[in-house]
């Protein structure tokens, strides 16, 4: 009878702590490879998931609606204009100085290549400033925001 018991106990702890000891598990190995759930709030932040990309633009008009386009096109959570930038760059030969509006873009890493390609078939320029960071580390709330505005 006490072997019974005792077998009905081990595999009454066995239903019961298998399913914690399995996500337990998983949660582990996630924070150990580094992964993101993105469908887990509480998710620690993947450094370079996310980036600022940086475009320059010849003036206002056209930056916001680069700007605006976008963020309607969830290429971005967010756009920041700062205007007065002076650009001084060799173009063709020769040192140029101009005023230009710079675009400061917040997005994940995977859809710079889509934001790339829209700025080439969207802006004036010749030659349009892409560039792109990776994003180490920030402001948790931000980051999660930022994840979650624009869908990979």
């Amino acid at each position: 009878m006490k072997a019974a018991c005792g077998a009905l106990v081990l595999a009454l702890v066995t239903v019961t702590t298998a399913p914690l000891l399995q996500a337990l598990g998983r949660r582990l190995l996630s924070m150990a490879s580094g992964s993101r759930d993105p469908g887990d709030p509480g998710a620690p932040y993947v450094p370079g998931s996310l980036s600022a990309a940086f475009v320059t633009c010849p003036n206002e008009t056209v930056a916001k609606e680069l700007a605006r386009t976008m963020v309607e096109k969830q290429l971005a959570a967010c756009v920041n204009i700062l205007p007065h930038v002076t650009s001084i760059y060799e173009w063709k030969g020769k040192v140029e100085e101009d005023s230009e509006v710079l675009l400061m873009i917040k997005t994940r890493s995977s859809r710079i290549p889509a934001l790339a390609d829209f700025v080439r078939s969207a802006h004036p320029y010749e030659v349009a400033e892409v560039v792109a960071v990776p994003v180490a580390q920030g402001n948790p709330p931000y980051l999660r925001w930022v994840w979650d505005s624009v869908p990979p």
